[in-house]
């Protein structure tokens, strides 16, 4: 009985130790790290995403009708406007011409696309630089939300703008346009693509969604919020265990 009370005031004493306390901290501050890792981690490989709207397009506006059997297509990059096909924009222009809307834009024509292209390799950059930090414990998870609003706010900027463009090509027509379509109250029929979901226009269905580089840029959002999600996750866990009484 005697040595296994001494036994237990051994590994009493051994618990309360002071080594035994530090190793526990160490324990726990080296998984913190490990998190915060794979968080900055996640961090820089979703801004990289990005990248991808320099190679995809990030919008896709397709017009189907009977006297086309195969649709016509627009592919919307950051920095310019593509056919789906290689005679899909001269279709369209020579379409457009009759119902007196205006050619589509050349890259150098809009603002846009010279900007755009700045901004996301600018935040694509910053979105790197704010998980390297974080992976060298310079900058902590509240930053990778920071990024993440940013980023939103830039995007739907970017859908006004875009939707403001789309108001302008379909409503400013060409009051002398060989053709002038009304509507069945008489009223002058307007040909302002969706911008997003389908519509009828004339005896066009008109599609509109994000195709490639646009997947690739909200799957990029989500792993940044991601990153946020565990680093405050870990960091709530962290908070709790610094509750546990290792100083007594």
């Amino acid at each position: 009985m005697f040595l296994k009370r001494r036994a237990g005031h051994r590994t009493a004493r051994f618990f309360a130790s002071p080594k035994f306390k530090q190793d526990i901290k160490e324990d726990l501050r080296t998984k913190n790290d490990e998190k915060m890792k794979k968080a900055s981690i996640l961090m820089i490989v979703g801004s990289l995403f990005l990248m991808g709207l320099f190679v995809f397009p990030l919008w896709q506006i397709m017009l189907l009708a009977p006297q086309y059997p195969d649709p016509l297509g627009l592919n919307i990059f950051i920095d310019g406007i593509k056919g789906v096909e290689e005679f899909d924009i001269q279709n369209i222009d020579g379409l457009n011409h009759y119902i007196g809307m205006k050619t589509l834009p050349k890259a150098d024509q809009m603002w846009e696309f010279s900007t755009f292209p700045k901004i996301i390799g600018g935040m694509a950059a910053l979105g790197v630089l704010i998980g390297i930090l974080g992976l060298i414990g310079k900058l902590r998870y509240p930053w990778f939300l920071g990024w993440f609003l940013l980023m939103s706010v830039l995007g739907i900027l970017g859908m006004y703008d875009f939707n403001i463009w789309l108001v302008d090509y379909g409503t400013n027509l060409d009051p002398n346009a060989i053709m002038k379509l009304t509507n069945p109250d008489g009223s002058a029929m307007t040909y302002k693509p969706p911008l997003l979901g389908n519509t009828k226009m004339a005896n066009f269905d008109v599609t509109s969604y994000p195709t490639t580089g646009g997947f690739l840029l909200f799957v990029g959002m989500a792993l940044t919020l991601l990153a946020f999600y565990l680093g405050w996750r870990q960091d709530k866990k962290q908070s709790k265990a610094k509750y546990v009484p290792l100083d007594q």
